[in-house]
């Protein structure tokens, strides 16, 4: 991946997008998306919508679909002492908040404060096994009192993970939030893809989708307005390639394996054959996941969409989803920007999506 594009991911990931308070990382996908399409513009639940226009005589429509929203927590209360309560915003593990280094943030601009909890030492043997439940954890800013705490940050403030992006070995990375700021960031990749390559033969909507971690929202709006025939998901899945995870249960998914192509109820047949066609004819590495219900994905409700919208889902592999470490492979986000560029390319007028 070229710095360029490993510049406006870290961006994406790094700027703060709780379900909800998405418009920081709306305002840098809108900035990206300008050049490239001949339309950009914000719903009113604040999802992006970016088109371009089909060849003459191209009526289809294509949507592509990627959250940008993260999970986080929200201010709840703040108690006499000035330490701060929250709740989740989407699924958080309460495992891994104590400790964690947060950013609060408020109408000035962020506050950095850290999660605390009681000492080991000062914990019940029996309860050192316990999970201290998220409502029991505290965010503390180093504040004297309630009134100074209340001076810098408000109920409702959303906060994050106080971390970023950083570069492992090879082409692997660890970030906060690349779930699924990462398949915006895809979304607005193949966007730039089908602009250098030339006039497509479909209308190509890339929408930015918002509060997908809170209930599929966003795309349930914005699949509604644009009624695409064929509505493709990019988000992140789980990855079975570490320690402790049953490949039985959800299948084998490797990291730096390329992207996954899920297959069952939530997905058209006809699409999901040529999206397997198409990564085997262009050499792009894949893997098959059967999902024999709902996906739990924005293409849940895009094939739901009116009188039904042509859904698949393409998935980067992920390792420790929903928590501030998520670690994927550089090499398998660029696997699928090639896929769906290529893809988009291949549904002229004789593609049917009626299943046979």
């Amino acid at each position: 991946m070229d710095e360029r594009a490993v510049s406006f991911l870290r961006e994406l990931v790094e700027t703060p997008s709780p379900s909800g308070f998405e418009q920081p990382v709306q305002r840098v996908m809108r900035r990206e998306l300008a050049p490239l399409a001949d339309d950009v513009r914000t719903d009113v639940m604040g999802n992006v919508i970016a088109r371009i226009d089909a060849a003459s005589g191209g009526n289809m429509r294509v949507m592509l679909a990627g959250h940008c929203d993260e999970i986080g927590f929200m201010v709840r209360y703040i108690d006499d002492r000035g330490f701060v309560y929250f709740a989740p915003i989407g699924g958080i593990d309460a495992h891994l908040v104590p400790g964690q280094r947060v950013h609060v943030h408020t109408a000035d601009g962020p506050v950095l404060g850290v999660v605390g909890k009681k000492p080991i030492h000062l914990m019940e043997p029996k309860d050192r096994e316990t999970v201290v439940k998220l409502n029991s954890q505290f965010i503390d800013l180093g504040c004297a009192d309630a009134d100074a705490a209340r001076k810098l940050v408000a109920v409702g403030d959303p906060v994050t993970f106080a971390v970023g992006f950083e570069r492992l070995q090879g082409e692997m990375a660890a970030s906060r939030g690349f779930d699924d700021k990462m398949g915006a960031f895809i979304v607005a990749e193949v966007m730039r893809a089908v602009r250098q390559r030339g006039v497509p033969p479909v209308e190509v909507y890339g929408v930015s989708t918002v509060q997908e971690e809170v209930g599929l929202r966003g795309a349930a709006t914005s699949a509604y307005g644009i009624d695409p025939q064929i509505g493709i998901a990019v988000d992140v899945g789980f990855a079975s390639d570490v320690p402790g995870v049953e490949m039985k249960e959800i299948g084998e998914f490797k990291v730096g394996g390329g992207p996954i192509i899920s297959r069952g109820a939530n997905i058209n047949p006809a699409l999901y054959d040529l999206m397997v066609r198409t990564a085997r004819e262009e050499g792009i590495p894949c893997q098959i996941m059967g999902a024999p219900r709902g996906t739990g994905t924005d293409a849940n409700v895009m094939q739901l969409t009116r009188a039904g919208v042509a859904a698949a889902l393409v998935q980067v592999p992920l390792r420790y989803m929903h928590s501030p470490v998520e670690v994927l492979s550089l090499a398998d986000i660029e696997a699928t920007i090639r896929l769906l560029a290529a893809v988009i390319y291949r549904l002229d007028g004789d593609f049917s999506v009626i299943p046979n």
